[in-house]
């Protein structure tokens, strides 16, 4: 009785046992399939392989040298969680990767395609509109806008390059495959994307990589698949004409984020950025690096019929008027004397910080002629000038740049030469004296070299006109005076 009683408790423990296991194998889930995606925890690092628990029965292996980072480092230890593909699989082994590689037959293909499973491929060569990718030693094309998820600048970059891709055409038995790089890279980089947004928000200042150039602006990457543009008026405070004069593809800038919003595609997001107000406004400390009266060494920006603006500083221009242009010639069209991006020297002659306004002076950086005018010219001396204009009233002759002179009509009526002077022509030379000085009202009166003498007018009275009627003027004289 006693043996009976202790084999219906060993019955028992065994079915226990047998249930035990049952619970255990349902809780593994069901046995893992060649293209079955697994969500695994890292178990153990090998010097070779990476062992994962896979939730089944079996753990997955996977080699190290597939999860290596692009320095040859593993990054990844115990206990991280990883997303593979299962690949191969046996009673004694699963093996993992993050893609499928290697030899395959057409119905591994159609499996990749049907269940969003990564193949590796090789790109051999570039071809007209993308690239000849060798996937399962079989040809294939990925287009150049699926190669990558970011615009393609250098497409030769690729060539020689091993890559996950995405099956999303196969036809004609095979003989027809196209891949996708671009979606399977925005399918990982969005969950990412995602958490990247939430830590940011509009008016954060950070850091990003110039990723290419276009007219009228910069993209810059902030994250993996996440780009944002610089407009070219935020790309600096100085007046931009061209991107690349102030970035190149590749560079590390500091940007502020102006806006986020949707775009026009389900999921996209738009970023618009600012390399500007990431950096300080210059006018803010214009008044520490400039005073009235400073000169300074600037660019010429552009010019309109008013005068001429003028960088004197990054993102700082002021203004010079037309009248502030030369002391040295009278000016009639801004770009005859200046031009954009001519290197000139100006004075500061007013500030307003306020206003973000500075008056400037080309004429007062060059100097006033008519300054020392009087220790260059004195009263009674002979000079030579050129005719700048003609007048009624006269003739203004330039002396030297800046500094005119007039030799009023009733001068040149006392040259014994006035018929020549009056026949002259503008910019033909001329000798005149120097009469009168004025520098306070920039006035010099000059009158010609050969003016006849006082005493030479006589030879021109009625006395002297009769003299040259001889004889028989004397006669008329005196019977005029019999008559009398």
């Amino acid at each position: 009785m006693s043996d009976q009683k202790s084999d219906a408790r060993e019955n028992e423990e065994i079915k226990s046992f047998s249930e035990l296991i049952d619970d255990y194998d349902e809780g593994m889930g069901e046995d893992l399939q060649v293209g079955d995606q697994v969500d695994g925890e890292i178990i153990a690092i090998g010097r070779d392989t990476v062992f994962v628990n896979t939730g089944s029965k079996i753990d997955g292996a996977v080699d190290r040298a597939e999860l290596l980072d692009e320095n040859g480092e593993l990054p990844l230890a115990v206990g991280d969680k990883l997303t593979l593909y299962v690949v191969s699989v046996n009673e004694n082994e699963m093996r993992l990767s993050r893609a499928i590689s290697g030899i395959g037959g057409l119905r591994m293909l159609q499996d990749a395609r049907e269940r969003k499973i990564p193949v590796e491929g090789k790109v051999k060569e570039q071809v007209k509109g993308g690239f000849h990718v060798e996937v399962l030693h079989r040809r294939a094309f990925c287009p150049i806008s699926q190669i990558d998820a970011r615009y393609v600048e250098t497409p030769e970059d690729y060539i020689g390059q091993t890559l996950s891709f995405l099956v999303v055409r196969l036809e004609e038995k095979g003989r027809n495959i196209v891949l996708s790089r671009r979606e399977l890279l925005e399918k990982e980089q969005e969950g990412a994307r995602d958490e990247f947004l939430k830590t940011v928000s509009v008016g954060d200042v950070t850091e990003g990589r110039v990723t290419r150039l276009m007219p009228y602006g910069a993209f810059v990457e902030l994250f993996p698949g996440l780009e944002g543009m610089v407009h070219v008026s935020e790309l600096s405070w100085s007046r931009v004409e061209n991107p690349a004069d102030v970035v190149s593809p590749d560079e590390r800038v500091t940007v502020k984020i102006l806006d986020i919003s949707e775009g026009q595609k389900p999921g996209e997001i738009k970023l618009s950025l600012s390399m500007k107000a990431a950096a300080a406004d210059p006018w803010e400390t214009v008044t520490d690096r400039f005073s009235e009266g400073d000169k300074v060494r600037g660019k010429v920006i552009r010019c309109a019929d008013f005068g001429a603006f003028v960088e004197i500083a990054p993102g700082i221009e002021g203004l010079v008027h037309i009248s502030e242009i030369s002391y040295k010639k009278r000016i009639h069209k801004v770009t005859d004397v200046v031009s954009p991006g001519e290197a000139v020297e100006v004075t500061v002659k007013e500030i307003d910080p306020d206003r973000k306004r500075i008056s400037l002076s080309i004429r007062d950086a060059e100097g006033d002629p008519w300054i020392d005018v009087t220790s260059r010219y004195d009263v009674g001396r002979t000079v030579q000038g050129t005719v700048e204009k003609k007048e009624k009233f006269g003739i203004f002759v330039s002396l030297e740049p800046g500094v005119t002179g007039l030799l009023p009509k009733s001068k040149i009526r006392k040259s014994r030469h006035a018929g020549e002077i009056e026949k002259l022509g503008v910019d033909e030379p001329i000798t005149v004296l120097v009469e009168e000085i004025h520098p306070q009202e920039r006035k010099i009166t000059l009158g010609p070299t050969d003016a006849k003498e006082e005493g030479e007018w006589r030879d021109y009275a009625p006395e002297a006109r009769d003299a040259g009627l001889g004889s028989l003027g004397e006669k008329l004289k005196q019977a005029l005076r019999d008559k009398k």
